[in-house]
């Protein structure tokens, strides 16, 4: 039976320590910093175990006698099964837009790519790669929404995790014996983890000799004991109604730092020990990087068409879509568009087997990454310039239009050639909450940063670009004229 929203929510009312505001946070199902972002990831739950959606959600899992799971846990091998399941992440990214930008399908996508490559785990160690393999198969089974953490504290950057003045700031191996790994220190970030039924645990950033410590990869349940959940300000909790926070009220998916106070990790949950080279190729040497950050591509292209939905609406709303300025600007943005949507494609269509699965293009996909990092700051500050004073010169909120003689000013103050007054100012609300508020800055940070920074993007693109075949061109090129000939032909002329 495929999971409901109803079971997503009691999924989480499993006491999971969450601090907040100086304290415990409670049952997050029903606190007001909460309850409405696990609300949202709920109806996406709703919305796959649909009846008219089970054939566009999920497929049928091979050799389980009929059961069928969510595309997210998906393996294509094929470009026609890859393409099946970019078309189920596109239509429950439209559920929120694209700004959840850790929703289920992320992580999911991370564990699948590993899967995919679990022969690089069987080569390091065959019970770490069982281990691996049974978790993929009952996160898949369980329809389990996964966070991670895969990145240490900033703390003082120009040290190494063990040369901080605590050696488990940063979250590592403090004692292992025959039960697991005890984990002490903090990790981050883990966003959505407060939605989240469990955590992936590792370290993407390089690792140095002496820092084998850290170089761990499990996975626990949000609830496990000693798990501390050290929360962000919660902008849906700021959020005063729907109308005024469209997006923040309800989809601030938030983000925390993790802290381990000795957590306990069982083997059967150890997917790497202490090993800094295993630690890169869990990413690199199998599909997961490249599977996990195409899934990050479409939602960004559908977070993208609902940008440009905003753009052209704000023209029409001010009624300067005629303007030919206003027009330029506009197709710049579609072209912009159409590159993001034109990336992912061609991900599927350059993809490659790895053995049974199809994998996307790994080069477009980082090209893709450093392109988009330098678009999505652009693409806020045109949507700001098409809006001007729109954005700010609206009613403080909601509670105005309660306010009869407030409302006629309301009436007269707030005009639009193409809708009403309220019908104005509902959309300023939203696009204020899509590109200028807290909770709209905090996701233009997230696009900047969430792939990592720009050098890690293009050190990416870099590495995995054909640089042969370019330099081939240019040596075939001058391997066709020589030195000596063109003497030799100017010797001959000349006598």
């Amino acid at each position: 039976m495929l999971k409901t929203g109803q079971q997503h929510i009691s999924s989480l009312q499993d006491g999971r320590q969450v601090y907040l505001d100086g304290g415990l946070a409670g049952d997050v199902t029903v606190n007001p910093a909460y309850r409405n972002a696990v609300q949202s990831v709920a109806k996406i739950y709703d919305f796959q175990s649909a009846p008219e959606n089970v054939e566009l959600m999920t497929y049928e899992i091979p050799g389980k006698g009929g059961e069928r799971a969510n595309r997210i846990w998906q393996l294509p091998k094929s470009h026609a099964e890859l393409v099946e399941r970019r078309k189920a992440l596109e239509a429950w990214t439209e559920l929120h837009g694209g700004f959840l930008g850790r929703a289920p399908d992320h992580v999911a996508s991370c564990i699948a790519g590993m899967y995919m490559g679990r022969e690089v785990f069987e080569d390091y160690d065959p019970k770490r790669a069982k281990a691996l393999s049974d978790y993929y198969e009952y996160a898949r089974d369980n329809e389990l929404y996964l966070t991670y953490v895969i990145i240490n504290p900033q703390a003082d950057r120009s040290k190494a995790a063990h040369e901080q003045a605590d050696p488990f700031l940063s979250a590592g191996v403090v004692d292992q014996d025959a039960e697991g790994l005890t984990i002490r220190g903090a990790k981050m970030l883990a966003t959505g983890g407060i939605l989240a039924n469990e955590v992936f645990v590792t370290c993407i950033q390089p690792l140095r000799e002496g820092e084998e410590p850290y170089a761990v990869s499990f996975a626990i349940p949000m609830n496990a004991r000693g798990l501390k959940i050290l929360s962000r300000k919660s902008y849906e909790a700021a959020a005063t109604s729907t109308f005024d926070n469209p997006l923040a009220s309800r989809f601030d998916e938030n983000d925390a730092v993790l802290y381990f106070d000795d957590v306990k990790v069982p083997w059967d949950r150890v997917f790497i020990n202490q090993d800094i080279a295993m630690t890169a190729k869990q990413f690199h040497a199998t599909p997961a990087h490249v599977y996990q950050n195409y899934q990050a591509q479409i939602r960004l292209m559908v977070k993208m068409r609902f940008l440009m939905g905003i753009a052209k609406k704000t023209a029409e709303t001010n009624g300067v879509i005629g303007f030919p300025q206003v027009r330029e600007t506009l197709g710049q943005l579609a072209a912009q568009n159409a590159m993001v949507d034109a990336l992912v494609h061609a991900m599927e269509v350059k993809g490659t087997q790895r053995g049974e699965y199809f994998i996307p293009d790994r080069h477009t996909l980082y090209a893709a990454q450093v392109l988009t990092q330098q678009m999505y700051n652009g693409i806020i500050g045109t949507l700001r310039d098409l809006a001007g004073g729109g954005l700010i010169m609206l009613p403080s909120s909601i509670a105005d239009f309660a306010n009869p003689e407030m409302r006629a000013l309301i009436g007269k103050t707030q005009q639009s050639p193409t809708t009403s007054s309220e019908g104005r100012v509902k959309f300023f609300k939203l696009a204020w909450d899509a590109v200028g508020s807290e909770f709209a800055s905090r996701h233009t940070q997230y696009e900047m940063f969430y792939a990592g920074a720009t050098f890690v993007t293009k050190g990416h693109s870099f590495r995995t670009f054909d640089w042969d075949r370019c330099t081939g061109l240019v040596d075939r090129m001058l391997d066709s004229y020589d030195l000596d000939d063109e003497l030799a032909q100017l010797a001959t002329a000349a006598e």
